[in-house]
């Protein structure tokens, strides 16, 4: 198991002044105290906290949330995913993606290895090859049905005929496991009001999902809610029995945007360097383009566009009106918004860009510089540890 700062460099001491550019940056202490804030309204709903990695995809954030204990219970988006951290001693994995028969060896694979890895599906196609696959190999593939909660993407309405027979092929394999809905739509919740009403709805539409399985004579161990907006605005989750989040250990400016964090949140950042000035066009140059801060625009829609990332000093203090409003594919262009004045950064001026979308960011790097905002230096920030990302599918 990898510790909170594995990887700590052995040479001399490194700070953000040193690496080329553009790299990732986490602050650990802004992570720990997302994390915690989390964890802390599980307990107060209480329903256990399965997190989902796949924002980070990295076992040593992952450590954070459990703090040097027996592992947490995880979700993940892929199997590249469910593997690594199996290697990592979790042996509580949710893959809340929707099956295929070609992946379902290696879901075997890791049931073999005593792993619980629940799969997801919403098709009697799904439902059918699953519990064959189950029967030949002599090994329950628990498995979740996935509900619609709210027209986001997969998934079965509550009273679609089609729920109550999936549920029938699974349990007579003895892989039946529960059911798992995600208010995707939630990310288009601008209130906090709209933000509780979905969270209330992602609850009810799971419950009555599962009360048409049990109303049908069979069992429902799992009910599974979450998203970042929903789980951090519910107020009931009575009937639930775990709350699934991923984007919360890093925030990022979506979730700002949604008044779900603050800016100070944003624990995820990207170092890049100014690498030249276009003063006629009110532009300013730098080595992070697209393939350093990914091609998201998700803030687009909100009330404020941040285009592709807010600007700071190296320190991680907001340079006032400062923007990344354009991206190709190694150029970032900074502009100042609304009137403000466009500050003089000379060639070879480090700054950070917070990100849009955390998870888009994220993967398009290696792993994480992880810098602690609490320690105070009169240099740049130093970098304690160097985190590694799981990467493929």
């Amino acid at each position: 198991m990898n510790s909170p700062l594995s990887n700590t460099p052995s040479t001399a001491t490194r700070t953000l002044a040193d690496p080329d550019t553009p790299f990732a940056v986490v602050d650990v202490h802004k992570t720990r105290r997302n994390i915690a804030r989390l964890a802390e309204r599980a307990d107060r709903l209480g329903v256990t906290l399965r997190p989902h990695v796949k924002t980070a995809k990295s076992l040593d954030v992952a450590a954070l949330m459990h703090d040097g204990a027996q592992p947490c219970p995880v979700t993940v988006s892929t199997l590249a995913e469910a593997e690594t951290f199996a290697d990592g001693g979790y042996t509580d994995i949710t893959y809340a993606v929707g099956i295929d028969p070609h992946k379902l060896p290696r879901v075997i694979a890791l049931l073999r290895r005593a792993v619980t890895l629940r799969i997801l599906l919403d098709s009697v196609e799904q439902a059918s090859f699953v519990a064959e696959a189950s029967r030949e190999a002599g090994i329950p593939i628990p498995a979740q049905i996935e509900i619609d909660c709210d027209g986001h993407r997969g998934g079965l309405k509550p009273d679609d005929p089609a729920l109550t027979e999936i549920g029938r092929i699974l349990h007579d394999a003895g892989c039946l496991d529960g059911v798992l809905t995600h208010a995707g739509e939630s990310y288009f919740a601008y209130t906090a009001e709209e933000q509780r009403k979905a969270a209330d709805n992602e609850r009810d539409t799971a419950i009555a999902a599962a009360q048409r399985l049990r109303a049908a004579g069979l069992p429902v161990d799992t009910v599974s809610v979450g998203s970042t907006p929903t789980a951090h605005a519910a107020e009931d989750l009575t009937g639930v029995t775990e709350l699934r989040a991923g984007n919360y250990v890093f925030f990022d400016l979506v979730m700002a945007g949604l008044s779900v964090c603050d800016i100070d949140d944003l624990a995820l950042s990207v170092v890049v360097t100014v690498i030249g000035h276009r003063p006629e066009y009110g532009w300013i140059l730098t080595d992070g383009g697209w393939m350093a801060m990914s091609r998201d625009r998700g803030t687009a829609a909100q009330q404020t566009d941040q285009g592709y990332g807010l600007v700071t000093d190296l320190d991680g203090n907001p340079i006032p009106g400062l923007v990344m409003t354009a991206a190709s594919q190694e150029h970032g262009t900074l502009t100042a918004r609304d009137g403000a004045h466009l500050p003089d950064l000379p060639v070879g001026t480090r700054l950070r860009i917070l990100p849009n979308h955390a998870c888009a960011t994220a993967a398009q790097h290696h792993g994480y510089h992880v810098i602690d905002s609490t320690r105070s230096t009169d240099a740049a920030p130093v970098i304690e540890a160097f985190w590694q990302r799981v990467t493929g599918w």
